[in-house]
């Protein structure tokens, strides 16, 4: 039974149901969706043998390589909310692992740069590859009209879901007054 429980609760909405058929079944599509994408995300963090964290590292610095932006340990840190000690672990095992490379700051001999390798850019890919195939496959095969229709409404969603949150100030800190 507890599994049972465990399985349905994204099929949950915690709030009044949708006044309409369509929205109700519009709503149990996008949880449907979102519990998917949750588990294409603990399925590629499974098969690329990485903690979370780990996991999270990797393709934090892989955004960061691919937006030709240099992130050290700090940075990291930061993004994973954890310690530098932690941080310091994490970096060394992902190191180890052939994933992440440390070189020296250009401009400030006491701070690291972090670089992805290869093997991390390929491992990620690989892993997340299913995922984003069936959502460029399913995406690609509607018409104009119905993505626009489709990105208008989640753009709505996503922009009522951000109403309210925390905004960041710079690239270390979110205020979260309001």
């Amino acid at each position: 039974m507890p599994l049972t429980v465990v399985r349905r609760e994204h099929v949950h909405l915690y709030a009044r149901e949708p006044r309409s058929e369509a929205a109700k079944t519009a709503v149990d599509a996008l949880l449907r969706l979102q519990h998917a994408e949750e588990q294409q995300v603990e399925s590629a963090r499974i098969e690329s043998g990485l903690s979370k964290n780990e996991s999270l590292a990797i393709r934090y610095m892989l955004q960061a390589h691919r937006d030709g932006r240099t992130m050290g340990p700090k940075d990291l840190a930061v993004m994973l909310t954890v310690s530098n000690a932690s941080v310091t672990k994490l970096v060394d095992s992902l190191v180890d692992k052939g994933l992440l490379v440390r070189t020296a700051h250009p401009t400030d001999r006491r701070a690291q740069v972090l670089e992805p390798t290869d093997l991390a850019a390929e491992k990620i890919d690989a892993s997340y590859a299913r995922f984003h195939e069936a959502v460029v496959e399913v995406l690609d095969n509607l018409s104009d009209a119905d993505n626009a229709v489709l990105a208008e409404s989640l753009t709505k969603i996503s922009d009522a879901l951000a109403e309210g949150l925390p905004v960041p100030v710079d690239e270390y800190t979110v205020d979260d007054r309001g």
